[in-house]
């Protein structure tokens, strides 16, 4: 049942037929889309393209993702068919490729993975979660994911602003009353209130001014919640246009079919749209887009870094890490204690850089760790698309088998080379596995094993 309070402003801002429509569609089965990982060649799944969505598909009906070893190689991601419409703006507004992106609200990291691609080996995507147990799986999708170019941090958004005008483009996709929410999730319908949606209001401008100080001038802002309201939304856009007076100008025009059924509008500067589900297969949603005028200069203000985690690898461990990539002149090796990282050339230094001044959890590719001068292999390097598969032996697993690994059970060692075992299932890495004569053991990491069907 939908809130009360939720009905009554519905029908009075949008009107019986409108707003009943949408307290209806509410109540029904929500729609299932994915997006694929364009580096993972993955083949389209059958439903319908969504037009916005560049790999992005309806389902005809919902599979058992958990129990799909191509949804733990991360080759395609389960994600609203409605906040994948931030990838549209993105590309209306020039791309990002090459740049320094900002998603400033990260978790559970859906927008970081189209960020991470779009911005391609030459950008990078700092995703920030400012709670630490939502920045953990933040981490594991983007792993999963495997580009290799972000650096997950966990900060409250004031201490990443300190990076003043360091981002080409900043995302906030703010936490909100989540009414976009209300026909997947119970929760979302029972925890709702009037002044739940004032509070993530006043929450929303707060991180709003600060995405603005870490945005470079001419730069680009994009919004976004999943809720319906004028409050969180418009409001908020509002209040902050008013906070940042002569320091806006709109974006590029973010063109849009009406086939679509978005229902398009303004805000001061800001290009809005919104996701209705009566309107639109898929969820509620709201996004706003921006850019910050460019000033005389291009100032930036860093911090001073306080530490100095990250030692670059030397010559013998340089030798050993590049065989397991197959471009190991794009990449520059790191360590931080005993693990070594990989990153693509452009941005290392930035991620140096950061991990001085933020708390980064996790960063470009984890390579793994150094024994006897050889690579004992970081989950994270089998699932990095940048890996060279000669590296270890491949061990291909029929799907029963593969299901059996990812549940980290016993794996037959006649199947696998002696030594390191890169194991795939149709083709995509899964992880390794390491044969010791008539033993082989299953590495792939216990918090991610699979615990049901």
């Amino acid at each position: 049942m939908l809130p009360a309070k939720f009905v009554e402003r519905v029908l009075r801002e949008l009107g019986p037929d409108e707003g009943g429509a949408l307290c209806r569609a509410l109540t029904g089965e929500p729609s299932v889309s994915v997006r694929l990982n364009a580096a993972k060649g993955l083949a389209a799944p059958s439903g319908c393209p969504i037009g916005w969505s560049t790999g992005g598909y309806w389902l005809d009906a919902r599979p058992s993702f958990t129990l799909d070893p191509d949804f733990h190689a991360g080759r395609y991601y389960v994600q609203e068919a409605s906040s994948q419409f931030v990838g549209h703006i993105v590309a209306a507004c020039g791309g990002i490729g090459g740049g320094r992106v900002l998603d400033l609200c990260a978790a559970p990291g859906g927008k970081t993975t189209l960020y991470s691609t779009l911005a391609g080996r030459g950008g990078l995507v700092v995703a920030n979660e400012s709670v630490r147990n939502r920045a953990a799986v933040l981490a594991d999708t983007v792993r999963k994911w495997g580009v290799g170019n972000v650096a997950v941090t966990v900060n409250d958004p004031s201490q990443v602003a300190r990076l003043e005008g360091w981002f080409d483009a900043v995302a906030v996709d703010a936490p909100c009353s989540g009414e976009g929410m209300f026909r997947k999730s119970e929760e979302a319908r029972t925890e709702w209130s009037e002044a739940g949606v004032a509070l993530c209001a006043e929450r929303q401008r707060g991180i709003l001014r600060e995405a603005w100080r870490a945005l470079r001038p001419g730069g680009l802002l994009l919004y976004s919640t999943c809720t319906f309201n004028f409050t969180e939304n418009e409001g908020v856009l509002r209040d902050f246009s008013a906070w940042a007076a002569g320091e806006t100008e709109p974006a590029e025009r973010i063109a849009v079919d009406p086939a679509w059924g978005v229902v398009c509008g303004a805000e001061g500067d800001f290009q809005t749209f919104r996701f209705y589900p009566h309107r639109v297969e898929g969820e509620g949603f709201f996004a706003a887009a921006v850019r910050k005028r460019a000033a005389g200069g291009e100032r930036r203000r860093m911090p001073r870094p306080q530490r100095d985690p990250l030692a670059w690898a030397d010559r013998r461990a340089v030798q050993e890490l590049e065989r397991w990539v197959e471009e190991p002149e794009a990449m520059r090796f790191a360590a931080v204690g005993d693990t070594f990282y990989g990153y693509w050339q452009p941005q290392a230094e930035a991620v140096a850089m950061l991990s001085g001044v933020l708390n980064v959890i996790a960063s470009g590719v984890e390579m793994g760790q150094l024994f006897k001068g050889v690579l004992r292999p970081a989950h994270a390097l089998a699932l990095f698309t940048g890996l060279r598969r000669g590296a270890a032996a491949v061990c291909e697993l029929p799907p029963e088998e593969a299901l059996r690994y990812l549940r980290r059970g016993e794996v037959a060692a006649d199947r696998f080379a002696e030594g390191m075992n890169l194991v795939t299932a149709d083709g995509a890495a899964l992880g390794f596995a390491k044969r010791i004569g008539r033993r082989c053991n299953n590495l792939y990491p216990n918090s991610l094993r699979i615990l049901k069907g």
